[in-house]
Parts: C-alpha cells; structure tokens; sequence
C-alpha cells in the first residue's frame, strides 16, 4: 500500500521524484524519505508524517544527483516515526531500498543478519531487505537482488539503489510496479499517476520479474534468470484528471465526476436496447455466478448477487475476499467468479481470483485500472474508465460498479435468450442527468451534516438491494469522519440494534421505491416510537417516509434494481460534509490507504 517512485536520468532527480511522490500519497501518508546517489556517495533524508513534512527538511538541498528513490509509508511494522520511514540503508551507506509489502520471515532474517554482525535501525521488516542484499552484493546488483529475494517470504515491490551502480533494480512480488520510459530519463513507481507528468510509456512488471533500469533503458529478468521480453503500453490517463480542478478535496471532485464516469461506461455498451460486452465471455453456460471483492468493491458484489438472481435468473453469491480461498471453496468450472476492485491490485482479491482459477472456475474482473494485475490475469472483464480516484474513500468507482455489474447481468440475460426491459435501460443511460439534478441542490445535506457533526454514533438501515447502500453509507462515514457507524437491514434492527435507539442516536434510512418500501416505513415508526432522530433518503414524491423522517433528502424515481446508484450519492456527500465541517482531511483518512496490497 505504499507508494515508490525511482528516476534515472539527466535531471535533477529530487524535484522530480517529491513530484511524483505527492501523487502517490493516497497510498499512504505515515511517512516519507528519499535516498539520491550523488556521485560515489548515498545521501537519504526521511521524516514522519506527509510528505510536506519532508520537504521542509533543511537536508533536501544537499540532494544533487540524478539517481533516486522515494517512498511514502502506511505503516505495518512498527509505527509511522522517522526512524521507520524508508528508504533503509545496509550497514556500509552503500545500498537504500524502498519496499510495498510485507516480509513474513523477516523475524528469523533478522535474527541471523545481526548474529553475523549486522547493526539494525528501524522496527521494519523491510530494513531486512537491504542487509541481505549487502551480504550478496559481488559487484551486480541485480544478481545481489535476485540471491536476497531467494531468501524472502512475502510480498513485495522494490526498488534498489547502490553507489557503485548507475542503475535502479525493481521487483515485483503481488505488489505493483510499472517502468515509465521517458527522454533519456526512465522511471519506476507503484502507479502511473506517479510519472504521467513525464511520459504516456510504460511498462508493467509481473510477478518475480527484476528490471535493470538505465537512463538508456532497461532490461527484465525473471527469478529464475530467464530474460523476459515486455510489451510497451500507453497510458491514457492525462495529467489534468488527477489535478483537483477548484474542488476543495479530491472526493468531493471525484462525486461531481459520477455524471461523467457512468456515460463513460455505457458508452457503447448500450445499443438499441441491447447489452454490448466485448470480448463475448459465453456468459449463458454458467450456473452460479460468485460475486468477490473487498470494502467498497463487497458491497458492489452484494448488490450484484440481487441483480444476478432478479435479472438473470441464476444462482448467485457474495464473498470477502479476504475469506474465500482460506475457507478451501467448493467452485467449479460451471462457476462464474467475478472479482471487483478499483485499482485491480487488491490483494486479498487478487488472491481469490488465483484461487477461483486454480479451482477451475472462469473469471471476469470489473475493474477501473487499465493494465492492472486483475485486469492481466482474468479470463475476461468489464473496464469501469472512471477515470482515476484519488480520494481514499471510494465513490465515483462504487456507482460505476454497480452499473458495470447491471451491464453484466443484462448481458447474461441476453445470452440466455431473454428479452431485456426497455424501460430499465432507458432508466440505466439516464443515471447522468439524474445524478447531475442532485448535485445541482446540495442545501438540505450540508444543513443536515452541520447539524449532526459533533454525534459519535449512527446506524445506516435499509432492505433489499438498499441494504448493501446501508453499509456502504456507513463505510463512507467512518472512513473520513471517524464517527461510529453500522450499517444493517432494516428488519434486523429489532432483534438487537434497537436497544441503542434513544434521542441522541440519528438513524438513515434508505428507503427504496419498491415492495419494500412499507416495511422500511414500519421501521422508521418503530424508531420514531423510541425518539430516535430519523435522516431519511427517499424517492421524489414520497410523502409517507417525509412525515415520518426528521430530515429528508429527496432522489429522483427510478428503477429499484438501479436505485442504489442514486441513493449512495447522497449517502456519500453526507461523509463529506460531515468531515469537512470537523475540519479533517477528507482525501487522507487516518489508518488508510487507497489501494490495499498487502494481505
């Protein structure tokens, strides 16, 4: 979950390397460093806290030289101090090392490095990395690193600086890398928002593969020794989609985007009434479809199990990712696994597509990220082209999920020889302009926000295909306000959550417009009856759940099955400006971090 960037090239690499290291914070922001070969010298600087608080360290102007690596930190071995912060140097000065990852043996490693006379300087599993490259350095450093990594259980990505060399070594282990290939300059980093400033040219690195970086170009080898010839691709993302464009937060931005980020999916997807997914995936053989992700991306797959079973009449579930493949999954290859993750780096998720595969079940990925790990290794997908989400709380990608997995299912009914209702579709292709009628009013929310920012606790309930836009009402909130939240079905409340209800507990109820929607109403009395404080997201129209509700922010009337995609919006700018008005940083949510690549 860390963010490395590396540069080799003609120009001063400290400016160019903070540049891009800002746009990798979301990765993590515990703490920062960056090491610069300056002639036959290594000098490195690190600090705790964001990267600002680096930048303003007096010692960065001693960093003249044009090789380097820097990296931001989310913390998993020992707390978020300098002392912890990366890059890690060997005992002579002579190596740094930026890692993303977790080393499971670093325990045993390090017992028997400082046995044999290494000094250690961090509570990291990752200063590990550099002492062992030390020991196995014979004057190549990629051989040192391939010898080290031999010795290493874990995952990771990392790039590796020696004095003697004019070169960076990268490796890649379930933990993302792309080589950037500019002007007599190259790069190396976690993600292409990184060096999209300088080049469009990358190169993605795969599992247990080392690349020789040169200023001329470079060069991969796998583990094994065998040299591997890499595909050149071009990245589409322009600089300007990853600026905040006058938003105050990234979030913020990224909401106002949904309007666009839908067009951007349907777009050529839906024709006369008919679902278009290239290539065909043969999608109508199958007779369970298994829904995976993790966050944000479960929540998605829950609503996709209800619109799999009313709309394509097949038998559908929804996992953790990070539970499937540890509980040994009866899947077979009548099964359909279908892995949801923005970034498509998700570890846990990555890991349950490798073992839905070996298990014998096809895979298709909905992911955001071109090129991405799940993206490569599915046996088809569906590309959300959001755009990029910088925000650590995800919302454009949550709405596009849903509407990738509608697309989906409809697909399934066609290829099943079913008839699609036209008036869902006409519903889906006017999600933009509904969205973009919600944005234009946003009084009622902030009123509401400012009202209940200072409560420590809420309970998010709804039914059916809205109890999953419940919980992720409630992810949002915790996330970036650091207030309790649950949600929960609304018909669960009375067996047990109904004993928290007093005045002082606000209760959100998503009330749909569907079969349902009477009993969300006799939820609703049941806490009015017990003085709770009702915030209710309901359809236009809806004078019932009005009366009822102390507060009542209104969606436009749509479709049930695709109500979650507007109802979530005012869910999401209800976090927002929940946060904002507790004055915290909306975009760098304390513990987190945006793309989860370790286990």
């Amino acid at each position: 979950m860390c963010g490395i960037i590396g540069y080799i090239g003609k120009r001063e690499a400290a400016p160019l390397i903070l540049r891009g290291l800002h746009r990798l914070e979301y990765r993590g922001y515990d703490s920062a460093g960056i090491a610069i070969v300056s002639g036959e010298k290594l000098f490195a600087v690190k600090s705790a806290g964001m990267i600002t608080a680096l930048e303003a360290r007096p010692e960065l102007k001693r960093l003249i030289g044009n090789i380097g690596i820097a990296h931001t930190r989310w913390a998993t071995h020992g707390e978020p101090t300098e002392q912890n912060a990366h890059p890690h140097l060997d005992c002579k000065g002579e190596i740094a090392v930026v890692h993303n990852g977790i080393i499971e043996n670093y325990m045993e490693l390090r017992e028997a490095l400082q046995k044999r006379g290494h000094t250690f300087n961090s509570e990291t599993d990752s200063e590990v990395i550099a002492h062992l490259i030390e020991e196995s350095y014979e004057g190549v450093l990629e051989d040192a690193v391939a010898r080290a990594l031999k010795l290493l259980e874990g995952t990771f990505g990392l790039a590796v600086v020696h004095t003697g060399e004019r070169k960076v070594v990268a490796v890649r282990r379930s933990s993302p890398l792309i080589i950037g290939i500019g002007q007599d300059e190259m790069f190396v980093a976690s993600d292409v928002a990184a060096v999209v400033e300088h080049t469009s040219r990358v190169v993605h690195l795969d599992d247990d593969e080392i690349a020789c970086i040169r200023q001329d170009g470079f060069s991969v080898m796998r583990l094994s020794g065998e040299m591997v010839e890499k595909r050149v691709d071009k990245v589409e993302m322009s600089l300007s989609q990853i600026e905040k464009k006058g938003f105050k937060h990234f979030m913020l931005k990224e909401i106002f985007e949904q309007p666009a980020s839908i067009t951007n999916l349907l777009r050529g997807r839906l024709k006369d009434g008919k679902i278009t997914l290239t290539p065909n995936l043969g999608l109508a053989r199958f007779e369970r479809v298994i829904f995976v992700g993790c966050g944000t991306s479960w929540h998605s797959a829950i609503i996709g199990r209800y619109l799999a079973e009313n709309l394509a009449g097949i038998r559908a579930e929804f996992e953790y990712a990070s539970e499937f493949r540890y509980r040994k999954p009866i899947v077979t290859n009548r099964d359909l696994v279908v892995v949801i993750s923005q970034s498509g780096e998700t570890a846990d998720t990555l890991g349950a597509l490798r073992e839905a595969k070996k298990r014998g079940a096809r895979t298709l990925g909905i992911v955001n990220v071109v090129g991405s790990t799940i993206s490569r290794e599915v046996d088809g997908g569906i590309y959300l082209h959001a755009g990029p989400e910088i925000g650590v709380a995800s919302t454009k990608a949550f709405t596009s999920q849903v509407m990738a997995l509608l697309l989906l299912t409809l697909y399934i009914r066609q290829e099943r020889g079913l008839e699609n209702d036209p008036e869902l579709i006409r519903e889906a292709a006017a999600m933009p302009a509904k969205i973009n009628a919600m944005l234009d009013n946003l009084d009622v929310i902030k009123n509401i926000a400012r009202e209940f920012a200072s409560y420590k606790n809420f309970i998010y309930l709804g039914r059916g295909i809205n109890y999953p836009v419940a919980l992720e009402g409630a992810l949002k909130l915790k996330e970036i306000s650091y207030i309790h939240a649950e949600g929960y079905p609304a018909g669960e409340m009375k067996h047990g959550p109904i004993a928290l209800i007093d005045d002082g507990f606000p209760v959100v109820f998503i009330v749909g417009n569907d079969a349902q929607h009477e009993k969300v109403l006799g939820n609703m009395q049941e806490v009015k009856a017990r003085k709770g404080r009702i915030i209710a997201v309901c359809s236009e129209g809806d004078t019932d759940a009005a009366r009822v509700a102390d507060y009542c922010i209104t969606v436009p009337q749509t479709s049930p099955l695709l109500s979650p995609i507007l109802n979530v919006v005012p869910l999401q700018l209800l976090a927002y400006y929940v946060a904002d008005a507790k004055g915290l940083d909306v975009d760098r949510p304390r513990n987190l971090a945006k793309s989860v690549t370790v286990e």
